[in-house]
């Protein structure tokens, strides 16, 4: 039997397989106020159609200033939770399951759609923030250094972010960590120099990361899961490392987080990244080994045996893909007939099921 095809329970969710849909920004609001749209209705509906355990949602920022870019998506008021909750609803009618991911951006945050431009937005920006006043590069904005109160404030939004996406119908919830955005800059060295209680040493650094997490198992069921996807390392000498990855996780694990999803990078520009096919699943494998938490592997993963083997070898207990989705949004419904796993198809495909 395929154990890609065999179900996880995280909680008191039940996922019909371990091959997930990794967060993928979409920067399609156009309308620049964080509403999700017919573009997301149908892009995330099409992922679920196509087999996948669990798709989530692209980073939904928690506040107009978490956004990375204008025209990303938000959860910060009842527009955007009502527009959700029409998604999340097709995605479970089609017997899929829905998770979201909550982000804020910090430091790279005010900048353009990649298709749009680079670096700061020239109109319509915003004055971005981090735990230190440093740019991610020249071509950024340049953040101010959050205060007090613009740290509860953060917690605060991740709260409410939280409590309005379980009102939504989300049945999981992933907190941003990783790829530079504001909870990994305050992991790092390279981007936190503070020296109050949330800089300098490790335990101060987490300070933030450990906050946000209380705050968001506060105000969700017990039986609701949280995942938060880190950077498994900066790749940059003096920054995140995979042994800091593991000290975290295991912080996490005891703070009532059910899995790490082990991606790397995002935090410097010109790290010098050994990219390749699994080039992350290393960091996954280490963190389930020494802390006992249940971990995600993604990366450049992109055939049925690749996935198969990185579950049945131990290395993670699921596999996320991304841009093989976007090549292929029925990769599940194709990798179960490889792999030899009979899966449901929906009623209206079942003539393409038999060949």
């Amino acid at each position: 039997m395929s154990l890609l095809f065999s179900p996880i329970r995280l909680r008191g969710t039940e996922l019909r397989n371990r091959l997930w849909i990794a967060p993928m920004c979409q920067y399609s609001c156009e309308a620049g106020d964080g509403v999700p749209g017919d573009w997301h209705l149908v892009h995330l509906s099409a992922l679920a159609r196509g087999g996948a355990g669990l798709v989530l949602t692209e980073a939904a920022a928690v506040s107009p200033e978490g956004r990375i870019s204008p025209q990303d998506a938000g959860v910060w008021d009842d527009a955007q939770e009502a527009a959700w909750t029409r998604i999340v609803q097709v995605v479970h009618d089609l017997g899929g399951t829905i998770g979201v991911q909550l982000a804020h951006a910090g430091r790279k945050a005010s900048t353009y759609a990649p298709w749009k431009g680079h670096g700061a937005v020239a109109e319509g920006g915003w004055e971005t923030v981090a735990p230190s006043a440093l740019a991610f590069s020249d071509s950024y904005p340049q953040p101010v250094a959050l205060d007090a109160a613009g740290l509860k404030k953060v917690i605060a939004d991740f709260r409410s972010a939280a409590e309005r996406s379980v009102q939504a119908g989300f049945r999981l919830i992933e907190i941003h960590a990783a790829h530079g955005y504001l909870l990994h800059q305050f992991l790092s060295p390279l981007s936190n120099q503070r020296t109050d209680t949330y800089g300098g040493s490790f335990e101060n650094r987490i300070r933030l990361m450990l906050e946000v997490v209380a705050a968001v198992r506060q105000v969700v069921p017990d039986d609701f899961p949280v995942v938060v996807r880190i950077s498994a390392t900066d790749w940059t000498e003096g920054g995140w490392t995979a042994d800091d990855s593991v000290q975290l996780a295991t912080w996490l694990r005891d703070r009532g987080v059910d899995l790490i999803d082990a991606s790397t990078g995002g935090n410097v520009p010109h790290a010098k990244i050994p990219v390749g096919p699994g080039y992350q699943v290393e960091f996954a494998e280490r963190i389930r080994r020494e802390v006992g938490i249940a971990t995600g592997a993604v990366g450049l993963i992109t055939t049925p045996a690749e996935a198969e083997a990185i579950v049945a070898n131990e290395q993670a207990d699921l596999v996320l893909l991304a841009r093989e989705e976007l090549r292929d949004p029925y990769f599940p419904l194709r990798a179960a007939h490889e792999l030899g796993a009979d899966v449901a198809w929906p009623v209206q495909y079942e003539r393409a099921k038999k060949q």
